[in-house]
């Protein structure tokens, strides 16, 4: 069966547009053309201009100062404006007449001046007087906007975001520019798929659930701010199509000692507990820091699915409960053993312990139009896993000057998953009467252990920067996969169904980087990365008949980049860049395991060893206006895609099961603006929109082949407001068009409404946030998928309407700020599932 065309209107079970979507819509577009409409100038009769530099008490440019212009006669808001990195600001377009020039900024008393505006004014020098409240210590920081976009990379700013409240780091990435999160909790940027997710700077060493289960245990209040590179260069690694998101945590700055305590509660159908306590003490010769964390939730999600199968037609209906509970700590020392000598280790470990329950259940019909059902297959699940992962890393850096440092990091990291599932399967008639059971017992252990060493060198080379580096690593995964029978109580182990998996990978890894300007005006960069990689998967059934030949790779890739900015006017924030870059996804190792992982006997999942790594070729074109206005347009082409795909059964008519295979090819064309506006010294208003065309091909033989392509979209808007009484509130959603995940599965529109509110205490040390998400509760979802003769359309939905109160109080001296480094370990432990 042929899956072609673009997204399509499905029955009208799915195509109906609810009260709730309307309503939010409704909501997001008047949230939007509200802010346009304030924030428009007014029609000029006779237009003139107005400059000036903003500085403080001390003489210095103020950055990203609000400078508002109201009109004499009644007070209304004619023209705002923020001042650039410089200190500048600039109007134009004001018509002649009298007027009222505030400047606000966060720690200084407002400035005020009266002006009669008839010909263009130069105002000069506007100095802010300083905060008028004299402290003995007193630390000032400008709020930064929600995004910032730089010329590598897009800055999510999630501290001080109330709507974040209550939300985990999964709903958080939702939020984010040009990245969307599909139904398995895949992640994609900018409408392609292989993400690498970081965290400080290291990669996570996590996959598939366990990755999305990190997510969600990491609140929003631990996150300052998400980092999304969508082109990185040569100096990293060469994995992950779509490029890098790296969750930046909260840190510190001054010597001295603080801390910082944190608790989030959130109620939903169930409710969440995160507590946290982090500390730092730093002096002339090591920083010590470390952290505690304890959260604990009880997840609820559920979908069902309608198929057309080999002449039957099956409904299936799945309710999963989750209970987890996951400690957590992080501890590290740097010793500065001189100016440019550092030594330093860090240490990560997390103790998952996870009890889940699914309720799967199949209707079986004997053909597409029945009415009665021929049998009911009813299989709940139990489940006991626990999650032991610790990473230990030591790192030595010498900074010879300003431009020329070596780092050496030495990693080892031990991940061991055990897995216990208990399934009956059930088999009843229309009437509820017993017809047969089989129940079966799943012990699945994964142990995992990676090695890496890696060398960085950077140093000025002839006007500009060059870099190198060297990085080995080894990889070797354990899995076992007992299936038991259950006969008169009693586990009796099915060899022909029970095996084994190896997975041993070789990485060996040189880059050279070279960055510099040629003018004042065009910087260019320019790198080149090798890989060779030597990989083997053994396949050890139980059974000698049953045995295959190892599968093994062993290829030499080159991954070329290149990047080009030219300031098109640099006084008004105005510049252009084109960035081109190749890159490799390896198979996560959860995916390459041949296990069969069944929710039931007819429904399961199981990987692929023959999967090829994709490789990628990305180019970008950014335009920045003001300093604040965004826009990039994406090209990417990737072979090999690898995607998920739900197919029939070979053996059984009415099973199905989801695998991973190589899609020929697949392109994407993206597009994503983002603008932040200054309705009012009271009210920012922020959009990011993103949009793009995909295109899937593939042809598997004997007709089963794939052609589809799809446009979708996304937009994100929050409100902030500056409330009475030291209130700052917030209302803010987002709405995502028709697309298609994996290579098949096309779903329908979604989106979320969310309101915040947040109030500071005790000379602002205790930070209160409470907040309501997803309101209309609008995230479900709801899809179709056509693919070698099966027809499936399905929903589902998860706890994502949720009232949430976080109270975070630091205490000590503020700003102490630990030795940031990136490990090199990333790239490999990303994969563990």
């Amino acid at each position: 069966m042929t899956a072609k065309g673009g997204v399509s209107r499905y029955s009208s079970g799915l195509t109906d547009t609810s009260m709730k979507h309307s309503l939010f819509t409704l909501a997001l577009c008047l949230s939007f053309f509200s802010g346009y409409a304030i924030a428009s100038p007014l029609p000029d009769r006779v237009a003139f201009s107005v400059v000036g530099q903003v500085q403080d008490a001390e003489s210095e440019a103020v950055a990203f100062a609000n400078v508002a212009l109201y009109a004499a006669s009644d007070s209304s808001l004619v023209k705002v404006e923020t001042t650039d990195e410089a200190g500048l600001f600039r109007m134009q377009g004001v018509a002649g007449g009298s007027y009222r020039l505030v400047i606000t900024y966060l720690g200084a008393p407002d400035l005020t001046r009266l002006l009669d505006i008839f010909q263009d004014l130069d105002l000069g020098v506007l100095r802010m007087a300083p905060a008028s409240i004299e402290l003995a210590e007193a630390t000032v920081t400008a709020q930064r906007a929600l995004v910032e976009v730089k010329p590598d990379r897009t800055v999510f700013n999630v501290e001080g975001t109330i709507n974040a409240v209550g939300n985990d780091g999964l709903d958080l990435l939702r939020k984010a520019p040009g990245v969307n999160v599909d139904n398995n909790d895949n992640i994609n940027v900018l409408g392609r798929s292989g993400v690498l997710v970081y965290v400080d700077g290291k990669r996570l060493p996590l996959s598939g659930t366990d990755l999305s289960n990190y997510l969600r245990n990491l609140t929003a209040e631990q996150i300052d701010r998400i980092d999304i590179i969508t082109n990185p260069g040569a100096k990293y690694e060469a994995e992950g199509n779509a490029g890098i998101i790296d969750i930046r945590l909260k840190k510190s700055e001054n010597e001295g000692a603080n801390g910082t305590a944190t608790s989030t509660f959130s109620q939903g159908r169930y409710s969440r507990l995160s507590s946290g306590l982090s500390g730092n003490y730093r002096n002339k010769r090591f920083n010590t820091f470390g952290s505690l964390n304890h959260y604990t939730s009880q997840f609820w999600n559920a979908f069902a699915f309608t198929g057309i199968q080999n002449g039957l037609r099956l409904r299936e209906t799945n309710s999963f409960y989750t209970d987890n509970n996951t400690p957590s700590f992080r501890f590290g020392t740097d010793v500065f053993l001189s100016d440019k000598h550092t030594l330093g280790f860090l240490v990560n470990g997390r103790f998952s312990d996870i009890d889940a329950t699914t309720r799967n259940q199949v209707i079986v019909y004997g053909s597409p139009t029945a009415v009665q059902p021929d049998s009911i297959l009813r299989a709940n699940n139990l489940a006991d896993r626990d999650r032991n992962q610790q990473t230990y890393n030591l790192n030595y850096q010498y900074r010879m000057d300003e431009a020329r440092s070596l780092t050496v990091d030495l990693d080892y990291g031990r991940f061991r998953n055990a897995s216990l599932l208990d399934q009956p399967n059930r088999y009843f008639s229309p009437g509820g009467e017993a017809l047969s059971e089989t129940i079966n017992f799943f012990d699945t252990p994964t142990d995992i252990d990676i090695y890496t060493a890696k060398a960085d060198y950077e140093q000025p080379l002839a006007g500009g920067q060059f870099g190198t580096g060297l990085k080995v690593s080894r990889v070797a995964t354990e899995n076992a996969f007992l299936f038991y029978d259950i006969l008169a109580g009693t586990q009796v182990l099915s060899t022909s169904r029970s095996n084994r998996f190896d997975y041993t990978e070789n990485v060996y890894a040189a880059y050279l980087n070279y960055s510099g300007q040629l003018s004042e005006a065009v910087s260019y960069s320019l790198g080149v990365r090798s890989e060779l990689t030597d990989a083997t998967g053994d396949l050890r059934a139980f059974e000698e008949d049953l045995r295959e030949p190892p599968v093994e790779l062993n290829y030499l890739s080159f991954f070329p980049s290149a990047g080009i900015t030219y300031q098109l006017d640099a006084e008004k924030g105005n510049s252009l860049s084109l960035n081109y870059g190749r890159r490799i996804n390896r198979p996560d190792y959860n995916v390459l395991n041949p296990f069969r992982i069944q929710l039931s006997q007819l429904s399961y999942e199981r990987g692929n060893p023959f999967l090829n790594p994709e490789i990628v070729d990305n180019i970008e074109l950014g335009y920045t206006l003001a300093y604040r206005y965004n826009f990039k347009l994406g090209y990417s082409e990737t072979a090999n895609q690898i995607t998920r795909l739900i197919g029939p059964d070979r053996d059984d008519p009415r099973a199905s099961f989801i695998s991973w295979d190589n899609l020929a090819s697949q392109r994407v064309i993206s597009f994503n603006v983002s603008a932040p506006v200054t309705v009012s010294p009271w009210w920012n208003l922020y959009v990011n929109a993103s949009a793009s065309h995909l295109d899937n091909q593939a042809d598997y033989g004997d007709g089963v082949t794939i052609d589809l392509q799809a446009f979708t979209y996304n937009a994100f808007v929050q409100n902030t407001f500056k409330l009475p009484w030291g209130l700052t509130g917030e209302v803010s959603g987002y709405y995502s068009g028709p697309g298609v995940w994996g290579g098949v599965f096309e779903y329908q529109d979604n989106g979320s409404l969310n309101l915040g509110l947040q109030r500071k205490f005790l000379n602002d040390q205790l930070n209160v946030k409470l907040s309501a998400n997803d309101i209309l509760y609008t995230t479900g979802w709801r899809g179709r998928s056509e693919f070698a003769g099966l027809v499936s359309q399905g929903n589902g939905n998860w706890d994502s309407r949720r009232i949430g109160l976080s109270l975070t109080y630091t205490f000590g001296k503020q700003g102490i700020k630990s030795r940031e480094r990136k490990s090199g370990l990333e790239e490999e432990a990303g994969r563990v599932n």
